[in-house]
């Protein structure tokens, strides 16, 4: 078995890409996580290496294949039709697991074999025919193949986050590339900026907000296009700004949220 897999990152995108030669897949609001499963004995990794699965031993305890396999994914909580990163962080501070599930997306390690130099749709092909074996909360990330824009389309008319494309015939890469591109339907309204995510010398990422009568919920993060120059800029102007009390009419957890 390998040890934690940096996992690789999608770029930010204001539309998404027409034509053949994507695969495209609903966008997940809630917690990267990488499952490693070592015949029956499961470990849940956050997307910066913690090991986190006494958060999540359910999910853990769910994987009962006796297999030695990464998965890439998403534990979430679906709250009004859709994952709510909000209700998931209100679940964790509450030791609550009965409605985590995890939408797994690629996978990167089988039975000695690594997969990550594997065109994307045939690390899918073996990842569905694992997760077929397996029963919910474990549940396997459908793609629609071609143009994009339909599907987006969809997703901002049920108020889902947005898509995420993918290059069919791409390996997989440890870092933030085009090979994967991230479209966010968040981009058509207005989303005041509530706290932000900090990086050694600027802004990994905005925490966003939506009006909701007359509440001000969270709604995610919106991150990382930017180059070093921007980011930069954008950190000097938010730290002039930043105030003790959130605005949120529901606080959250700041190890949670990483608000700045």
């Amino acid at each position: 078995m390998p040890g934690f897999i940096k996992p690789q990152l999608a770029t930010l995108k204001l539309k998404a890409p027409s034509g053949e030669g994507w695969i495209h897949e609903i966008k997940y609001d809630g917690y990267r996580a990488q499952i490693h499963l070592d015949k029956g004995t499961a470990k849940v990794f956050t997307r910066n290496g913690h090991d986190w699965t006494k958060w999540f031993s359910h999910m853990a305890g769910s994987f009962k294949l006796r297999s030695q396999t990464v998965f890439d994914g998403e534990i979430v909580v679906v709250h009004e039709g859709r994952t709510n990163f909000s209700e998931l962080q209100a679940d964790l501070a509450k030791g609550r697991q009965d409605r985590m599930l995890f939408y797994a997306f690629d996978i990167l390690f089988h039975n000695g074999e690594d997969l990550r130099g594997t065109p994307q749709i045939k690390r899918k092909e073996i990842l569905k025919e694992l997760i077929d074996m397996l029963d919910p909360p474990v549940l396997f990330s459908e793609h629609l193949e071609g143009d994009g824009h339909e599907l987006f389309e969809a997703a901002a008319r049920l108020n889902y986050e947005g898509i995420v494309s993918k290059r069919p015939n791409a390996s997989y890469h440890s870092d933030r590339n085009e090979d994967w591109l991230k479209i966010k339907t968040v981009q058509r309204g207005k989303f005041p900026v509530v706290g932000f995510a900090k990086d050694p010398s600027g802004v990994a990422a905005l925490c966003l907000g939506k009006r909701e009568g007359k509440d001000l919920v969270y709604m995610g993060k919106v991150g990382t296009g930017w180059d070093w120059t921007t980011s930069g800029k954008m950190r000097k102007a938010l730290d002039t700004v930043v105030s003790p009390k959130s605005k949120l009419s529901k606080q959250l957890k700041k190890t949670q949220g990483n608000m700045g």
